[in-house]
């Protein structure tokens, strides 16, 4: 028989039922409730101040082992004016401090140049370029596409002694990424302090002076802040909104590489930027898309 401290309730709920459930299975002794989607519904980009649910969820309470099951579920019903379509689920004992680290593993860019390891696992390829990065609170592990793609573009770059900007940083992961395949110093820009900090953690993981990687909150982009390459992996409002201090702080002739877009809106989102850069064919995977462009030297 397998023992186990803790057991899960999991509830088939609608986005205007999971207030009254979470209160509910709170109020009969549950230690964490968590959401996720029922039916694989992708949510791509809510709009500012928005915290859209999928149409079908699975509410996921965590109770005591040690609780009365039928009792529990009788308790949270009597606080609910529908019948909740509900089962019990055992957690097997494991050390779950550890257990999230099965989810991630080596990831190779497009030519095997540049490898993405967590720092707990020995990389694969010695020789390579081994970026350590581990998962935290900031965007960036190497495992999205936009991340991928980005990151796919960069390894076929002529990095040596340039200048990088990356605007919406995240881990730092495409910056710290520049800086280890020959980039000479970045600029990384997020408008998120913990951002900032994931950055300066990453940067110190991987050996990297404090003083090659610089991270910055916009307010704080000093004038002498030029990239001769500019990476921005955000979203396609913002990237249209910033169109005009992205284009500013890219040298002339210096090359340009966007992300976090939906396929359906590059030409939205390159149209923003066509009076200063010429773009070449966009990069397409899993429905995101990846621009790439240079600086015209009308422009400047």
């Amino acid at each position: 028989m397998v023992s186990s401290q803790w057991i899960l309730l999991n509830i088939k709920v609608t986005p205007q039922q999971t207030e009254q459930i979470e209160d509910a299975v709170l109020d009969a002794g549950a230690v964490s409730v968590t959401l996720q989607d029922a039916a694989d519904q992708p949510i791509l980009e809510p709009g500012v101040g928005e915290t859209p649910l999928w149409d079908n969820c699975i509410l996921t309470a965590l109770f005591s082992a040690s609780i009365d099951t039928p009792t529990t579920e009788q308790q949270i019903q009597a606080c609910l004016p529908f019948a909740l379509q509900a089962s019990w689920q055992l957690v097997e004992d494991k050390d779950w401090s550890q257990e999230w680290k099965k989810h991630f593993k080596p990831i190779a860019c497009s030519d095997g140049r540049l490898w993405i390891c967590p720092s707990w696992i020995e990389a694969p390829e010695p020789d390579a370029v081994n970026l350590r990065l581990d998962p935290g609170l900031a965007f960036g592990t190497g495992s999205h596409p936009t991340t991928m793609l980005c990151l796919n573009w960069l390894e076929k770059q002529s990095l040596k002694g340039k200048t990088v900007i990356d605007f919406g940083c995240g881990s730092g992961i495409l910056g710290i990424a520049a800086l280890l395949l020959g980039a000479d110093k970045v600029w990384a820009i997020d408008n998120d302090p913990q951002a900032l900090l994931a950055s300066r953690d990453n940067t110190q993981r991987n050996g990297i002076e404090d003083n090659r990687l610089v991270t910055l909150l916009p307010q704080q982009i000093p004038t002498e802040a030029k990239a001769d390459i500019m990476l921005a992996n955000i979203l396609a409002k913002p990237l249209i909104d910033l169109a005009g201090q992205i284009s500013d702080l890219t040298l002339n002739q210096g090359l340009l590489c966007l992300s976090g877009i939906l396929s359906h809106q590059v030409d939205q989102v390159s149209a923003a930027y066509t009076d200063q850069f010429v773009f070449t064919p966009s990069t397409i995977e899993d429905n995101w898309a990846q621009l790439s462009a240079k600086k015209s030297q009308a422009s400047q």
